[in-house]
């Protein structure tokens, strides 16, 4: 339990390095590199998906591995929900604050764990719901610090908040299939499904609207698709490794830093709401995980009883 968690935060912290930089290529009036060009979101998801696909199919060629897989269909599912996902998630970075953008995304563990619970049966304990929705409470009054206006100085789009809130389902699609997978994929297979999806869509894209990168551009994109495969493996080996409902709370606290990144780097502001947010958020997370684990110790220590019991007898 104890490696998928650290796997999920460590996820986090590439994934926030990644939002940073797309953020950074969708607003490049920003004083941290100036002079940057304007990058559409499409040809992002592309240099991100190129980078990572020429990784992952290096990885399985040394390896020897099937590039398909196994269980095509539900690796086709993981890829095209995770593929859109991003694709949408990269659009709100563009035209909402970096800090409301990240927030609709990390709804995404709620989504999570409520498809876990009707599709694969997991047992959610009541406790478990009461965590999420301390959580969920926390990412809510992060957003409302925008929504009462905090972010001046961007207009708040109502249709893309609706279409964060679905890139956080189809997240949650995808997060999901993951588990499914479990006992027939490697890693990286599972991996590799989400750029060999998106390069043939957005490269059709990229045609019609394309931004070719120049200087530092190309360190920033490649830097990008680097963190992409990191984020992919770590994100991929957490819910491989334990039950989702324990792991996907902890995305909570990339709010955290999209919130601190935005308050810093993008001028947007950090009220009083969004200080209590980031409580509720840290407050959910940890409830939830000692929860979890005191109630598998008592599990663990159950069964050991169990056993002993029936070898005296």
């Amino acid at each position: 339990m104890i490696k998928g968690i650290i796997y999920i935060i460590l996820s986090g912290m590439a994934f926030f390095v990644i939002n940073f930089f797309v953020k950074l290529l969708g607003n490049p009036e920003n004083e941290l590199i100036p002079h940057l060009q304007k990058y559409p979101a499409h040809e992002l998801v592309f240099f991100r998906s190129l980078v990572s696909f020429v990784i992952s199919a290096s990885i399985i060629k040394y390896r020897g591995l099937p590039l398909l897989g196994n269980n095509r269909r539900w690796l086709l599912l993981r890829g095209t929900a995770g593929m859109l996902a991003l694709t949408i998630f990269f659009f709100t970075l563009h035209k909402l604050p970096l800090a409301i953008a990240s927030t609709l995304q990390y709804l995404s563990p709620i989504f999570t764990v409520l498809i876990a619970s009707r599709l694969f049966s997991e047992k959610v304990s009541k406790a478990q719901y009461f965590s999420s929705l301390i959580a969920f409470s926390g990412v809510i009054f992060i957003g409302f610090n925008g929504l009462t206006g905090g972010f001046d100085h961007q207009k708040l789009d109502l249709f893309w908040m609706s279409m964060g809130v679905l890139s956080a389902i189809l997240s949650g699609i995808a997060y999901n299939a993951i588990s499914k997978l479990k006992e027939t994929e490697e890693t990286i297979n599972i991996v590799i499904y989400f750029p060999m999806l998106a390069l043939p869509l957005t490269g059709i894209w990229c045609l019609f609207d394309f931004a070719f990168p120049r200087g530092i551009e190309w360190l920033i994109l490649l830097t990008i698709g680097i963190f992409t495969q990191i984020a992919q493996v770590l994100m991929t080996r957490a819910f491989l490794s334990t039950n989702t409902a324990i792991v996907a709370p902890f995305q909570y606290i990339g709010a955290i830093y999209a919130l601190l990144s935005g308050w810093f780097i993008f001028n947007e502001k950090l009220e009083m709401a969004s200080i209590i947010g980031v409580c509720l958020v840290v407050f959910g997370v940890i409830f939830g995980t000692i929860f979890r684990a005191g109630k598998q110790r008592k599990k663990a220590s159950k069964s050991v009883i169990e056993l002993e019991t029936e070898v005296l007898s």
